[in-house]
């Protein structure tokens, strides 16, 4: 449940056709008149006309990579296949053998149950509707790290990420090392919360693929261990794709932040959002708060606006555990609304 303090605490710090079917009418004559016809259906083949069988394979699935998360698990990614009607499913194989089924809008999966100190290799293929399966694609190798059950020790937060957009639909992220009494095995690349992307434990960069023009994005980063123990996130960055060709900017809040506290009545939780406003030319009347992709209040942060990093509180008495994405939109000058804000998840304490 959400509860509205009245006093919001904004701040601002300056900063076909068928193939049979054809009815043929058969008149049917005998030694003495008959007053009827029959009509009978005739079942044509070979004239043409019919839709032909879906015989074409998908494209193979390129780029794949494998990835050791853990002593027992690899990540493995693909650049997604394309085909004449429609792909409808990726097949992972580990060795030849078929390790898991994932749905067309997929291309990456967590493969688990496997030995620790082994080498693997993985390959994928496309099916369609039909049930045409591309070519496997080339094999990506992979070992799993020695187990070290009796780690507990989660590895450090990697350091200063930043990243910069390449385009209109990806990005760029790096980041400083993060340390482990074992040893760090793999960097996970979250988006508002979602794991997208995952790297070796050696690699500090990333590059996004496939987003969309003129959007903004949160980011932050994740260290794991060969014993699967994670790491806190990394602070977060912010990157904004450039729009499409002919497209106006992105309108939009940036920097958007959460942070959660203890009601001061004792009784709910706190959650504060501080973010920077979006570049109007003009005054911003009113935000507009959604939570898990519902509207849930109109924020109204006096006159004038705020122009630097401004913030506003709200509390709710849900059970500790319940989780938020929270999105802001503002109301441009000219009454419309702007675009939304990147979308980070809070949780309840």
């Amino acid at each position: 449940m959400l509860r509205h303090r009245r006093t919001s605490r904004v701040t601002s710090r300056r900063s076909g056709r068928r193939s049979g079917g054809v009815l043929a009418r058969i008149a049917a004559r005998a030694a003495a008149p008959l007053a009827a016809s029959l009509v009978l259906p005739l079942l044509l083949t070979g004239c043409g006309g019919g839709e032909d069988r879906d015989r074409r394979s998908p494209s193979v699935p390129g780029a794949v990579t494998a990835q050791a998360s853990s002593a027992t698990s690899v990540h493995v990614m693909w650049r997604p296949s394309t085909d004449d009607r429609a792909v409808t499913g990726y097949e992972i194989l580990r060795d030849g053998t078929t390790a898991k089924r994932v749905p067309a809008d997929l291309s990456m999966i967590d493969v688990g149950g496997l030995t620790a100190s082994t080498s693997y290799r993985f390959t994928v293929r496309a099916r369609d509707a039909a049930g045409n399966l591309s070519a496997p694609s080339a094999p990506a190798a992979v070992t799993t790290p020695a187990a070290t059950p009796d780690d507990k020790r989660p590895p450090t937060a990697p350091a200063h990420l930043t990243g910069r957009a390449d385009g209109t639909g990806a990005a760029e992220l790096s980041w400083g090392r993060a340390l482990d009494d074992v040893g760090v095995t793999a960097y996970d690349v979250y988006q508002e919360g979602t794991r997208i992307h995952s790297v070796g434990g050696a690699t500090l960069s990333a590059r996004l693929t496939g987003l969309r023009p003129g959007t903004v994005y949160t980011f932050t980063v994740r260290a794991r261990d060969a014993a699967d123990n994670a790491s806190p996130d990394s602070d977060a960055v912010d990157i904004t794709t450039a729009s499409a060709p002919g497209a106006p900017p992105s309108i939009a809040p940036t920097r958007l932040r959460t942070s959660v506290g203890r009601a001061p009545s004792g009784s709910g939780t706190d959650i504060t959002l501080r973010w920077v406003p979006p570049h109007t030319g003009g005054a911003i009347g009113a935000y507009q708060l959604f939570l898990n992709g519902a509207p849930t209040t109109t924020i109204v942060p006096g006159v004038p606006s705020p122009e630097g990093l401004t913030s506003y509180t709200f509390t709710v008495t849900d059970p500790p555990g319940t989780r938020y994405s929270v999105k802001l939109r503002a109301r441009l000058p000219d009454g419309r609304w702007g675009d939304f804000s990147a979308q980070p998840t809070v949780v309840v304490p």
